[in-house]
């Protein structure tokens, strides 16, 4: 028997409800609350047979009145969705014209200490391809409606040079002179310039897979150390301060602040340090102020004072003769007298905020080893998701920490010193000639010439301190300018040093090979030769090619493995391999400048600090909601709620102001030029990476990627 159901058991359909909201007469919107079914459109047979033809006709309208509904709920989220897109153009396009209005470009930086002869020679070479890259579109473009263009697969080579010989066996035959110059253009790519680039291009590819399978060999060291679960292993840690027994491992630890001009963080750093879990008699905080403002002094001082007030052994120094940037400071610290009295010395930059038990987690793994030279904990960062630059710059540190130190760290004892939340002994640094200012990565020289002396070193994954990424790219810019050149300063000056080391023939191998040129010096030369030289040449000199699996498939697959460490910038995957495109002309520029000691390659800026984390710490404490690893004394909430009012009124007072970067946007046209090239030999992956990689030069170039910059 078939199951009857009753009109009160029976689930009805009452097709989609429609929820209009009128606020005001002109102001409505439409809600959905749910979707329409099957059955609100069809019935089945033996429900439409059993129905009158009333009731037939009745819910045919009905069912029709609910589509209508849905069909203009539809078309109203569409309008909404385009109007909010034409605004964002509409808003994007001011953007660009005052940019453009202010004339405020890279070159009127007064703050750089670069040669402008120096400074504009790299942006000379890309604006004369620029311009031969124009005129030979131009060129190509009449050419292919007169019905000469060839591609590379059909190139008349023939009917090119009987035309040459007809011409000269009768030279009052009537041809053109666009014909004559289109015909002589053509043979001359095809025997003189084809094949040097495509030399050159061979050779960038070579690099490049070479590279690839590097990243793609860490990588795998990587999946094979969180397969088998390795990590450092510590001896008996520090015990517990309160159980009063006195026992435990406390060494002598100096802790070093360098900072200067900071005053958008001092207040975090200072108050972090000095809340870390360590008896105070075993534990010294040094405040390196290398500011040459007065005021920032001033603050820095009594910030340093209130915390002695409050019991924390601080002391403040400030150097009279400032020399050495960094290095020159840390190097005037460690020569006290007092320093000798000390085992240990933990360096924190400005911005970093370590957790009060970072020693605890840190210090035992010296114990009971004493070839252990150096212990560095990784970053994180409080203002990842701030823009889209910070997001795009997490992808990069967590693959930097996640893949490439800790994989170096496990199985070769050695990476680069990331300068900050790492802890030395001191024995160490001495042994190694201690702190140097031959060069702006005084943090790497440093680890360099303590593993020629033997040392090791040890990388915690698992042990995080808080800092801050650059949010313009201003800042991001200079940062990997100095970051990227001091690597080659350094190379020149240690290479000697690394050939004459008594250490194995594999690790001056893996010093010289892998870490320098590999890593610091073939990545930035084949990103910025081969996407942004090569390929648009390429589209003008189409004898000379680049397969579709290097300008796309090995490149996806890069950024692929890049990101896996940070599962969550996914989304970001194609932002990210054409941003690391764009960055390769800062990149390319900082290695030639400090390989061949170019005007910029001792440059120094400090990288500008927003203080958000900070500000935020502040705030809760006004808020009466104290963090105590992060926080200030009780007694001078008032003058920090001033404080913050002050520097609220005056960031409302500023005017802010973005910068064109020259060099960004003359590589954003010679690749939207070569696109529209490429649109006429029909190659489709290349004329899809260069217009959207030129789209991205014109976003950086126009500076709308980051923050404003004061």
């Amino acid at each position: 028997m078939a199951p009857s159901f009753t009109w009160w058991g029976k689930e009805t359909h009452r097709g989609t409800p429609v929820v209009v909201k009128m606020e005001n007469p002109n102001n409505w919107s439409m809600v959905e609350l749910e979707g329409p079914s099957e059955d609100d459109f069809l019935l089945p047979n033996d429900d439409v047979s059993s129905m009158s033809p009333y009731k037939r006709e009745k819910v045919r309208n009905k069912n029709a009145k609910q589509l209508t509904w849905v069909l203009l709920l539809k078309a109203h989220k569409a309008a909404g969705c385009l109007t909010s897109i034409a605004s964002a153009l509409f808003s994007l396009t001011s953007v660009v014209r005052r940019r453009v209005a202010a004339g405020r470009t890279d070159s009127t930086d007064n703050s750089s200490t670069e040669n402008p002869a120096v400074k504009n020679r790299f942006y000379t070479c890309i604006k004369i391809f620029l311009w031969l890259s124009v005129i030979l579109l131009g060129f190509e473009i009449a050419a292919y409606f007169k019905g000469w263009y060839f591609s590379t697969s059909d190139l008349q080579l023939q009917y090119l040079y009987s035309l040459d010989f007809h011409t000269f066996a009768n030279p009052l035959a009537v041809q053109s002179v666009f014909d004559w110059f289109y015909s002589k253009w053509v043979l001359i790519r095809v025997e003189y310039l084809a094949p040097p680039l495509q030399f050159l291009a061979n050779g960038c590819i070579v690099l490049f897979l070479i590279q690839s399978v590097d990243r793609l060999v860490l990588c795998l060291g990587c999946f094979w150390v969180k397969m088998k679960k390795i990590k450092p292993i510590a001896k008996q840690g520090a015990m517990d301060l309160e159980s009063g027994d006195g026992s435990g491992y406390y060494p002598m630890v100096l802790v070093q602040i360098p900072m200067c001009n900071e005053k958008e963080v001092y207040q975090q750093s200072i108050g972090a340090v000095c809340c870390l879990e360590w008896p105070k008699s075993r534990l010294l905080i040094q405040v390196l102020d290398d500011s040459d403002d007065p005021i920032t002094q001033t603050l820095i001082n009594e910030e340093v004072r209130k915390w002695q007030k409050e019991g924390a052994n601080i002391i403040y120094r400030h150097r009279v003769i400032r020399e050495g940037y960094k290095a020159g400071n840390l190097k005037s610290a460690m020569n006290c007298s007092y320093v000798k009295d000390y085992e240990f010395v933990t360096i924190f930059d400005a911005d970093f905020q370590p957790m009060p038990d970072f020693l605890k987690r840190t210090v035992p793994y010296f114990k009971d080893n004493e070839d252990i030279g150096l212990v560095q904990a990784r970053w994180s960062f409080v203002n990842k998701d701030e823009n889209l630059l910070t997001r795009l710059q997490h992808i990069n540190l967590a693959f930097h920490f996640e893949v490439e130190q800790q994989v170096n760290g496990i199985f070769l004892n050695f990476f680069g010193f990331n300068g900050t939340a790492g802890v030395w002994r001191i024995k160490a640094l001495e042994e190694s000639g201690g702190w140097l200012e031959r060069t702006t990565v005084e943090d790497m020289d440093i680890a360099v010439r303590a593993h020629l002396h033997g040392w090791k070193f040890i990388f915690l994954n698992d042990v995080e301190c808080q800092c801050e990424l650059p949010e313009s790219y201003e800042a991001y810019r200079k940062q990997q300018h100095r970051w990227h050149s001091g690597p080659m300063q350094l190379f020149r000056v240690c290479l000697p040093a690394i050939i004459k080391s008594k250490i194995s023939i594999w690790k001056k191998g893996n010093l010289i090979f892998l870490f320098f040129l590999l890593r610091k010096l073939v990545l930035p030369f084949y990103s910025f030769t081969l996407f942004c030289i090569i390929l648009p040449m390429t589209m003008f000199v189409p004898e000379a090619t680049l397969p579709s699996w290097v300008v796309s498939y090995v490149p996806a697959t890069m950024s692929f493995l890049n990101i896996l460490p940070a599962p969550k910038s996914f989304p970001f995957i194609v932002p990210y391999l054409l941003f690391e495109n764009t960055m390769s002309v800062t990149k390319f520029n900082a290695m030639v400048s400090g390989l061949f000691q170019l005007g910029s390659a001792y440059e120094w800026v400090v990288t500008k600090k927003s203080g958000r984390s900070s500000e935020g710490d502040l705030t809760l404490l006004v808020d009466g909601k104290p963090k105590h690893q992060r926080g200030v004394s009780v007694p001078d909430l008032e003058e920090l709620r001033e404080e913050i009012k002050e520097k609220e009124k005056k960031a409302s007072r500023k005017k802010k102001h973005n910068r064109i970067y020259t060099k960004e946007l003359a590589l954003a046209f010679l690749l939207l030029t070569a696109s529209l090239r490429s649109l006429l030999s029909a190659q489709g992956i290349h004329f899809y990476f260069l217009l959207f990689q030129g789209i991205s030069f014109l976003l950086v170039g126009l500076d709308l990627i980051g923050e404003q910059v004061d």
